[in-house]
């Protein structure tokens, strides 16, 4: 059977188990849901979103290393989570929980597959980081949202590569491989998201994330997340990497079209996105 063959299969099996609801999807992290609905709650002290998150040790000490970076700039040291939850906002300390918690969803269990997993997760963070500028620098959405909708926009890839490890032939094809991931992670991704009750304006990243003709009223993350997904491509020999910028309508509704504006958005941001990337490692 050729490898071709196994794509079409697996990619109607696939869907056909996501429509019954037989795919088994990843499941957030228990201190990333209980972060979530504490920040949820507009009246909750930093000490008590501190209590919750020091349930988690490794997630503690990096939330203290995320408030003293240099995204944060602050004028005196953070010892304890409680002040680096005060510092950093509820909804930052949202997103980098959801975060940290993802990145243990990323951890590959067979060598088969950790190639293409870890390759997804770098991705994700470097389109992550320059999301997270680009919201900044050229529209009015949330920094951080921006950041968290890069990290998530592939998240579909997960369960695909899960089931894929089952078809070693399959995976060990990798232009086959990498064309059935952007093929299904769309519809999985958004199947995820959903499960995981995320807004509306995230989840339709999952989904929207490689669809360049994308053109909503408004910007939005979805705008943001190509914009980020194209200039982290930009001088690859990805065939996205040849795509004329002033035909993508998310560029233009951000005013970044145009070849010349590669330069402008590295002179502007690049040191941005550089101390944000380091919140990943």
């Amino acid at each position: 059977m050729s490898n071709k063959v196994l794509e079409d299969k697996f990619y109607i099996a696939l869907l056909d188990d996501l429509e019954k609801q037989k795919l088994v999807l990843p499941i957030l992290p228990e201190v990333a849901l209980k972060v979530r609905d504490a920040v949820a709650n507009e009246d909750a002290s930093a000490k008590q979103i501190a209590d919750v998150i020091v349930l988690d040790p490794v997630i503690s000490a990096r939330m203290i290393q995320v408030a003293n970076s240099p995204l944060l700039r602050g004028s005196k040291k953070t010892d304890t989570v409680e002040q680096a939850i005060f510092r950093m906002g509820h909804s930052l300390v949202k997103s980098m929980v959801t975060t940290m918690a993802m990145e243990k969803i990323f951890k590959a269990t067979n060598p088969i597959t950790k190639k293409y997993m870890d390759e997804i997760w770098t991705q994700s963070t470097q389109v992550a980081s320059i999301a997270s500028a680009m919201a900044n620098h050229f529209t009015k959405l949330k920094a951080d949202q921006a950041m968290l909708a890069g990290l998530v926009h592939n998240i579909g890839a997960l369960p695909i590569l899960t089931r894929a490890e089952e078809i070693p032939a399959l995976v060990q094809d990798e232009e086959v491989f990498k064309s059935l991931l952007e093929r299904l992670s769309g519809p999985v991704g958004t199947s995820i998201m959903e499960s995981w009750n995320f807004p509306d304006d995230l989840t339709k990243v999952a989904n929207e994330h490689s669809n360049y003709s994308y053109d909503s009223e408004k910007i939005d993350y979805v705008d943001v997340v190509i914009v980020a997904k194209l200039q982290n491509l930009a001088g690859t020999d990805h065939p996205d990497a040849q795509l004329d910028w002033n035909n993508i309508p998310s560029f233009c509704k951000l005013g970044l079209a145009g070849e010349s504006e590669v330069v402008e958005i590295e002179d502007i941001v690049m040191e941005e996105i550089e101390i944000t990337q380091q919140l990943f490692n």
